[in-house]
Order: structure tokens, then C-alpha cells, then sequence
């Protein structure tokens, strides 16, 4: 009897492994597609993070260079329409990368550029206002210059550690 037994587990077993084969590969293969899935999702926000870093990155450096360089070539009285419309135009471009950063960047970084915005925002309005001879009390270009070199470079330079420290980047 016991060499019947032993077979027939063993056929019990057979017949089990055949039928449950399929199930337990499909579920394996279930879920290796859900750890692709979350893997991907997770490769994608990654993206872009990195993509509205760049961007703002990329546009507050911009705008920050051009603010300067009004600021310079109002000093030499040899300010344009080409440079205001060039300094429009990278304002645009620094508002609204970061609007598209606020959906998907973390509130430190977002903390970090609404430190850097108000000193380029107060660097555009002096630009602004000395251009249309209207400054305020004992500001000129060189005094804003100033203020936007040692207050805004140190924060947009925060802003970019906090970013590449998001991203992985390290050194």
C-alpha cells in the first residue's frame, strides 16, 4: 500500500503542479510588470524634476545676466529697445518656467527660488524705474548691481545645490 500511496501523491502532485504552473507564472510576471510600472512612474517624475531644474536653472541665470547687464548699460547711458525687449523676454521666460516648476518640484526648492525671485524681482523694478528716470532715493545702477551681485548670486547658487542635492548630484 505504501508504494500506492506514494504514487498516487505523486500523480496528486503532478496534476497540481500542471495546473498551478500557469497561475504562479502569471502572477510572478503580474508582478513584475507592477514594479516596472512603479519603476518607470518613478524614472518619469525624476525627468521631470531634472527637466524643471534645468529650465529654471537656465532661465533664472538668464534673467539674472541680463538684469546686469541693463544695469551696466544704463550706467553708460547706452541702454536700448534691444536690451529691454531682451530683458522681457528672459523675465517671461524665468516666470514662467518656474509657474510649470511649482506643479512638480519640492517646496525647499521652491522656497530656495522665491528667495532668489525677490532680489532679481527688485532688480527689475530698479532697472525699470531708473530707465524711466524715476529711481527711487539713492538708487542708481550701480547700487543695484550691487545688491543683485552680493544678494541675488548667493541665492540663486542655493538654489542650484538644493537642486543638484534633489537630483543626486553630489560635489
Amino acid at each position: 500500500m505504501t508504494a500506492v500511496v506514494a504514487a498516487m501523491i505523486t500523480a496528486v502532485v503532478g496534476v497540481l503542479g500542471t495546473l498551478f504552473a500557469p497561475v504562479l507564472t502569471q502572477r510572478i510576471s503580474a508582478r513584475q510588470r507592477a514594479e516596472e510600472r512603479v519603476e518607470n512612474e518613478r524614472l518619469r517624475r525624476f525627468e521631470e524634476r531634472r527637466a524643471a531644474y534645468t529650465s529654471m536653472n537656465r532661465a533664472s541665470r538668464q534673467f539674472s545676466t541680463l538684469l546686469k547687464d541693463a544695469l551696466h548699460r544704463l550706467r553708460d547711458g547706452v541702454y536700448t529697445d534691444h536690451e529691454r525687449t531682451a530683458l522681457e523676454e528672459a523675465r517671461l521666460e524665468y516666470r514662467d518656467g518656474y509657474a510649470e516648476a511649482q506643479m512638480i518640484v519640492p517646496e525647499r526648492v521652491l522656497e530656495a527660488s522665491r528667495a532668489a525671485n525677490r532680489v532679481l524681482a527688485e532688480a527689475d523694478g530698479a532697472v525699470k524705474r531708473i530707465d524711466r528716470g524715476r529711481p527711487l532715493e539713492g538708487e542708481d545702477p550701480e547700487s543695484a548691481r550691487h545688491t543683485l551681485t552680493t544678494e541675488g548670486d548667493p541665492k540663486l547658487a542655493a538654489m542650484r545645490h538644493l537642486m543638484r542635492r534633489d537630483l543626486g548630484v553630489t560635489g
